[in-house]
């Protein structure tokens, strides 16, 4: 199976270049399933159900959030509307949606999505990822129960997300970071068979701060006072994150590559994206 990940989408820019690259990606790279973190796609803080409609039609067979899951309101409904859309698995129990499912995939094949939040350094008291983990690799196990294995660690630590990939070991075809915004260098296939990449990083304009446009960070950061909002940086936007192939038969990886397509920064994939290259 050929699969896609793309890092969180950062505000409008990002949204445009989903829709701008992904439907050549998909016919280029022969693509079996795209996830995409969409937690930061509206304004920067979370998603509405009305980018999420966009990004799905552009492509996406599943979208991820993550801590900011529910700061657009009507997301509260939409994802009880479309089940492609995931939180984490982990958030409060009383919270709307799923953090796990099985999807469709050609040749009759099923992909099981799952996203997690991190701990360390979060702002909220999360539940345990990896008893989460466990539970939702039990219920549909890699290679009888899902063909494909799909993680989002959406975590501040690079140690947790790190701890989180060795215990999925064998157990997923890959696990990604998300929330950190900056593609990681540590692309590869650990002993057990699982795909691993600390960060897939972010959709968005690279001429900024994580997404954010410098102003505001900037000053911050010097004066140590707040005097605006964040908001997205508008320039060209990187698609950022990492395409996985497996084993049909297992489950298992047999190769990942980052990706990065258009944007400022250089330019990564499994094969030439022609109109994308530097």
């Amino acid at each position: 199976m050929r699969i896609l990940f793309l890092g969180d989408i950062v505000g409008r820019t990002g949204r445009a270049a989903v829709q701008k690259y992904l439907p050549v990606l998909r016919d280029s790279w022969k693509l079996d399933f795209v996830t995409i973190n969409a937690e930061n796609a509206s304004s920067g803080l979370g998603l509405t159900g009305a980018h999420a409609k966009l990004l799905l039609e552009a492509g996406a067979d599943c979208l991820t959030l993550g801590d900011h899951a529910f700061d657009q309101r009507d997301m509260l409904t939409a994802i009880e509307g479309d089940r492609r859309i995931l939180r984490p698995l982990n958030y409060a129990r009383a919270a709307p949606g799923k953090g796990a499912r099985l999807f469709d995939a050609p040749g009759g094949r099923k992909v099981l999505v799952v996203q997690v939040l991190g701990q360390v350094f979060m702002k909220r008291p999360f539940s345990d990822p990896f008893s989460a983990l466990d539970a939702a690799f039990k219920a549909a196990p890699l290679g009888s129960g899902a063909d494909a294995v799909i993680v989002d660690v959406h975590a501040e630590a690079s140690s947790e997300k790190v701890a989180l990939g060795h215990w999925s070991d064998g157990r997923a075809s890959l696990v990604v970071g998300t929330h950190t915004h900056v593609p990681t260098g540590d692309a590869h296939i650990l002993d057990g068979g699982t795909a691993y990449m600390t960060d897939a990083g972010m959709c968005g304009d690279y001429d900024s701060v994580i997404g954010m446009d410098k102003v505001e960070p900037l000053r911050r950061f010097v004066t140590g006072m707040n005097k605006g909002r964040f908001t997205p940086a508008a320039g060209p936007a990187t698609l950022s994150g990492c395409f996985v192939e497996t084993d049909d038969k297992t489950g298992r990886a047999t190769r990942i590559v980052p990706v990065r397509v258009g944007g400022r920064l250089q330019q990564s994939g499994p094969d030439p994206l022609p109109g994308a290259a530097p």
